[in-house]
């Protein structure tokens, strides 16, 4: 892929620390592809670069997922200008939402934005989403939502977004997807699963067209601290490494 494209090596022109988020961001873009959250070249991942600067690592828009590697990210600025000017351009609607989130929260290091059928699909229901499986618990404990204004591209959104997200870490957005916010791209990957399962599971549990047993109220507060016991207090850090394992053995050029 690379090679086709000509993408120059970005190692040795960054520090170990951007480095090493680039890598783990070209990780998560070819984790959406591969468990099919894809939506060809559209939707987002980003992550902060640490400093005072805020900038932070977006795609190149034209990329497929699939494509990405560390060296193909781009790093702009709060304004969406482009830091390195040989850059690919980036998809104006991502860097709407993205950096309204990323300008207001501190613990956001990793913003993960996708459009997948089943996503879309509970945004859509007036209900969202309902205490029907283990994996709904989750993102329930911590869950926003966005009411739809259109494509992203309007600068007034942005206000809108910060406020409706708060200090969630989830959220749906009406009409049009998933996201959630981690504070490690790690946490944003496995937050993401989550999510999207649970979507998954509430659909087929509504196609079933079977009366259903929901979740009792209550438990959804004991979620936080039994996540912390599931993770062993490491969050998606626990299953990162096993991810990125997976990766090389597909194709490990996303740390190109």
């Amino acid at each position: 892929m690379s090679s086709q494209l000509a993408i120059p090596s970005k190692k040795d022109s960054v520090s170990a620390e951007e480095w090493q988020l680039r890598v783990d961001l070209a990780a998560a873009y070819r984790l959406i592809a591969l468990h099919g959250w894809d939506d060809l070249i559209f939707t987002h991942v980003s992550a902060r670069i640490p400093g005072d600067e805020h900038h932070f690592l977006i795609n190149p828009y034209g990329m497929m997922f699939e494509e990405i590697t560390a060296s193909s990210l781009v790093r702009i600025d709060q304004e969406g200008n482009k830091i390195n000017p040989d850059d690919f351009d980036i998809n104006p609607a991502g860097f709407t939402i993205h950096s309204a989130i990323h300008d207001v929260r501190d613990d956001a290091v990793c913003v993960m934005h996708t459009h997948t059928t089943a996503g879309v699909a509970v945004s859509a229901q007036q209900e969202g989403l309902l205490a029907l499986s283990q994996q709904s618990l989750f993102p329930l404990a911590s869950l926003a939502y966005h009411d739809y204004e259109g494509v992203a591209l309007r600068e007034d959104e942005k206000a809108r977004l910060q406020r409706d997200l708060g200090n969630a870490s989830f959220m749906i957005l009406r009409n049009h997807g998933l996201l959630t916010v981690g504070g490690s791209i790690p946490d944003a990957f496995l937050g993401m699963f989550i999510l999207q399962r649970a979507c998954e599971i509430q659909i087929g549990a509504l196609a079933g067209n079977r009366p259903l047993t929901p979740i009792p109220d209550g438990i959804v507060d004991t979620i936080k601290q039994q996540a912390a016991q599931v993770t062993r207090g490491m969050g998606g850090n626990l299953a990162w490494p096993g991810l990125l394992r997976k990766l090389d053995r597909i194709d490990a050029s996303f740390r190109q």
